[in-house]
């Protein structure tokens, strides 16, 4: 079957296969990263979902803006929690929920391992056209509003 014959389930196969490759070796790539800092790529997602979070957030919500599951979240929290890198507050508008929030010593290990980052995507970004990364953002984004629409986040959580 030639490229033109491929149906586009065909063709989405492809990059749904292709997309598991890259999140592996994404998260092995991040994982070597942040190590230095003690961190993992999923602590250092959940601290970056925190930083950018408009105000403080329970877990569940940091798990929602994650697409992740709110189990795997609370433990990774807990861990941060553990080590001193976040800190749990009241939540005015929910007693068991409580609010996540960054301490001065999880903001120092995410700005340490931002630091590290941007150099080597930029070094990961070398031969990539601006348009093209844009258009696979799309492409992505297209995905992943399509799975949420059909309840595939609200599954995980």
């Amino acid at each position: 079957m030639t490229e033109t014959q491929r149906t586009p389930a065909e063709a989405l196969t492809d990059l749904i296969l292709e997309l598991f490759r890259v999140n592996n070796l994404t998260l092995t790539w991040g994982d070597r990263l942040v190590a230095p800092f003690g961190l993992t790529s999923a602590r250092w997602q959940i601290l970056g979902a925190i930083v950018f979070a408009e105000r403080p957030q329970p877990v569940a919500w940091l798990a929602r803006d994650l697409g992740a599951n709110r189990q795997n979240v609370q433990r990774i929290v807990n861990d941060l929690h553990k080590e001193g890198l976040v800190v749990f507050e009241p939540n005015p508008h929910h007693r068991r929920a409580q609010l996540v929030v960054l301490t001065e010593k999880g903001q120092r290990a995410y700005d340490a391992a931002i630091g590290t980052y941007y150099p080597k995507a930029s070094a990961l970004a070398e031969g990539l056209s601006v348009p093209d990364i844009q258009t696979a953002q799309r492409v992505l984004l297209v995905l992943r509003k399509k799975l949420e629409k059909e309840g595939g986040a609200e599954a995980q959580a």
